[in-house]
């Protein structure tokens, strides 16, 4: 009995003891199991209704996570879903943050070249293609498509069936559909799912979805090929088979059925784009108007203010401030026009006054401002300083100004009462000072109407009537500055301006060697005109580069007719300082008169001064290297008459000097002046120059400069300048330069 006791107790021992080591392993089973049950997914956030990020929650969404959610909990698993910052899924492979990446529609190699394996199929995804309006899909071979980087996997696919189409990857939905509009691309391709949410931007509402299926692609998920990779994939395909279609088809009709699409800003504004462009405009006209109209009360108040202040209540006038306001003003803004200042005033005023009442004064002043106002333009001015003393700011325009100003305003003044039947003729003093360049600069009205003053009590001192200038000097150069500058583009069109031609010879020859191109001018009302005039004038009013550029022209011209009569021959150029700026391309403007004239560049030098090189010493040298880059001889004309010719020398690329013989003529030491000739001569030698010696005026100066070495020259005792028929006639003559000592 105690044996069968003792027995049933150690049976019931062995009992307790194997139930607790079944449930021991079983606890061990279930918490190893834990961490396996946990599945890591990466998917992309940018293919909404696929896959996306709920705007509210924040949380990875869409038809492919709830299936593969779905497939995973059939699977035993608890999925969780991570956002691929990778940009495309090949690199997403390679990163052990993932489990397992969709989507896929095959296996593929990762970007590390490492073999894959894929999942059963989800569900089968359409592909369409998408068009601007009604435009007609070429034929799927011939055409350009554009798609999104992230499918770069089904981009392959695609190529695979359609051998010849071309596809172009953009990272962003917008840029594919920028390419589309501009014509870049045929066709964008993309899933039907993801085309139902993108279309329902507003702005996108000129894309049409093609009706036909370009094919389908399996929604596969796919991981790297290892034994854990196997045993994830093999798990989820049970899971995959257990869902139902029934199933598959309520995840897809719940996504497809909303409205996912939220609008932004810019797609309230294209859609109501019809309402807020008027809504806009009249929102502009009115802020317009509003400012308009506040400035047009601003205007009128301060019109008001200024007739208190600045105008003569008699004679609605300027006063002396307000003339003085209005001069300068016109200075600054108009600092090219040739202004005169007069101050005039009637003699015996005051008995007009006594005599006639003042009221009859009052209608005379009121009549000299209606003659005067109605001959100025709004670049003049007018002013009553005080009683009957008037100043004007009057532009000079040309000679016959003051005649026309003398007949419509000072000779009905003079005759004012003798044109109402009094015998009366009335004294007008005028006094005039020509405004300078220097007054355009530091401006003061107060010294200049006391010039004015002071010519008008010069008048009024000598009993005389009429006018007399403060400075007469200036005025006669104002008026010269006019006549020429005003008269040049005439000048020019008209031929009054004609090249002429000195020529050059090689002295030991005997010949002509070529020529320097200089103008002359015959103004139709000034007669010949000296270069030594009108070239200052057009350099001071910045002019001169019209005049060069008619000269180049004229010379290239010269030159194409004298190479179509087999008449080789090279002419100099002046190039004036003012024509070298940075804003015009002096090279270029050469380089295109040879191309059309048909002219090689060495049959034009250009002449450069060496005061060019005082005045822009950086650009010059790189004008001069542009030049020679285009094949032309540059000269340095004028060499030795400025005090910077050895550094210009050293700095400036020149193919040949002409030299200034100044120092053989005039008063000094000519011994000195021989030797500085004769060492000159030697330095340009050295330095693999070429030479001309200008200004050659005598036979002992030109056999000095050939004893030195010295062959080309120029000058009085040659030629002088000739127009352009003469210098063809005597290109060919011998030259007989016993006759010319």
């Amino acid at each position: 009995m105690k044996v069968m006791q003792n027995i049933k107790r150690y049976s019931i021992f062995l009992i307790c003891l194997f139930v607790l080591a079944f449930l021991g392993t079983t606890a061990s089973a279930d918490t190893g199991n834990n961490d396996a049950d946990s599945i890591v997914i990466g998917v992309p956030a940018d293919r909404c209704p696929v896959f996306y990020l709920d705007p509210e929650t924040k949380e990875t969404v869409g038809i492919g996570v709830d299936l593969m959610r779905a497939a995973a909990e059939e699977a035993g698993y608890s999925a969780s879903f991570k956002v691929i910052t990778e940009k495309t899924n090949k690199d997403a492979l390679d990163n052990p943050e993932y489990d397992i990446i969709m989507p896929f529609g095959s296996a593929i190699k990762s970007s590390s070249g490492k073999e894959t394996i894929v999942t059963e199929n989800l569900i089968q995804t359409p592909f369409t293609m998408v068009t601007k309006g009604d435009k007609k899909l070429p034929v799927l071979h011939e055409s350009h498509i554009g798609m999104l980087s992230s499918l770069a996997g089904g981009a392959e696919t695609v190529k695979q069936l359609y051998p010849g189409i071309e596809i172009t990857l953009y990272d962003t939905m917008p840029e594919c559909v920028k390419a589309l509009r501009s014509g870049e691309v045929d066709a964008l391709m993309h899933n039907s799912y993801v085309w139902s949410y993108v279309l329902q931007k507003p702005s996108y509402s000129d894309l049409k979805v093609q009706p036909a299926t370009m094919f389908s692609m399996d929604l596969r998920a796919g991981t790297l090929d290892t034994p854990e990779g196997r045993l994830i994939v093999d798990r989820l395909n049970g899971g995959i088979e257990k869902l139902t279609d029934t199933r598959k088809q309520a995840i897809i009709l719940d996504y497809t059925s909303r409205r996912l699409y939220q609008n932004d800003f810019w797609d309230y504004v294209f859609e109501y784009r019809y309402l807020l462009v008027p809504g806009t405009i009249f929102f502009i006209l009115l802020i317009i108007g509003i400012v308009h109209r506040q400035r047009a009360i601003r205007r009128k108040q301060e019109e008001k203010i200024r007739e208190l202040t600045e105008k003569d209540p008699l004679t609605g006038m300027l006063n002396l401030e307000g003339f003085k306001k209005r001069v300068e003003e016109l200075l600054i803004t108009h600092p090219e026009n040739q202004y005169l200042l007069s101050f005039s005033n009637i003699k015996n005023f005051k008995f007009i006054n006594e005599s006639m009442g003042r009221e009859t004064g009052d209608d005379l002043l009121r009549f000299w401002a209606e003659r005067s106002t109605a001959t100025l333009s709004d670049e003049e001015t007018m002013g009553r300083i005080t009683g009957d003393r008037f100043a004007v700011l009057r532009k000079y325009t040309d000679a016959e100004q003051m005649g026309r100003d003398e007949k419509e305003v000072f000779e009905p003044l003079r005759n004012y009462f003798i044109d109402r039947g009094k015998e009366i003729q009335l004294q007008i003093c005028t006094g005039v000072y020509a405004i300078t360049p220097e007054d355009h600069k530091n401006i003061d009205v107060d010294r200049m109407l006391d010039y004015a003053r002071m010519a008008e009590k010069k008048v009024r001192e000598t009993l005389k009537t009429g006018y007399e200038f403060y400075n007469p000097e200036q005025w006669e150069k104002g008026k010269q500055i006019i006549d020429i500058s005003g008269h040049l583009s005439a000048a020019l069109q008209s031929d009054e301006i004609q090249v002429w031609y000195q020529p050059q010879v090689d002295y030991s020859s005997g010949t002509i060697s070529g020529a320097e191109a200089l103008c002359r001018w015959k103004h139709t009302k000034l007669g010949w005109i000296s270069p030594g005039v009108f070239i200052p004038v057009l350099e001071e009013t910045g002019m001169i580069f019209d005049l060069d550029s008619y000269i180049w022209d004229k010379v290239c011209q010269d030159l194409h007719r004298w190479n179509e009569e087999g008449k080789r021959r090279s002419v100099s150029v002046n190039l004036s300082r003012s024509d070298i700026r940075e804003d015009r391309s002096i090279p270029g403007i050469f380089y295109e008169l040879i191309k059309k004239y048909d002219l090689d560049p060495e049959q034009l030098r250009i002449e450069i001064t060496e005061t060019a090189y005082v005045e822009s010493p950086a650009f010059l040298i790189k004008t001069t290297s542009e030049l020679r880059e285009y094949g032309f001889q540059v000269e340095m004309d004028d060499f030795g008459s400025g005090y910077s010719s050895l550094h210009m020398l050293k700095e400036v690329p020149v193919d040949r000097i002409k030299m200034d013989l100044h120092f053989l003529t005039g008063a000094g030491d000519m011994e000195k002046s021989r030797i500085i000739i004769t060492q000159v001569i030697k330095l340009v030698e050295l330095l693999g120059m070429k030479l001309i010696a200008e200004g050659v005026e005598t036979k002992a100066q030109a056999d000095f400069l050939k004893d030195r070495g010295c062959q080309e020259m120029q000058g009085y005792h040659f030629f002088k300048p000739m127009p352009v028929e003469d210098f063809e006639k005597a290109f060919d003559k011998e030259l007989d330069y016993d006759k010319r000592a």
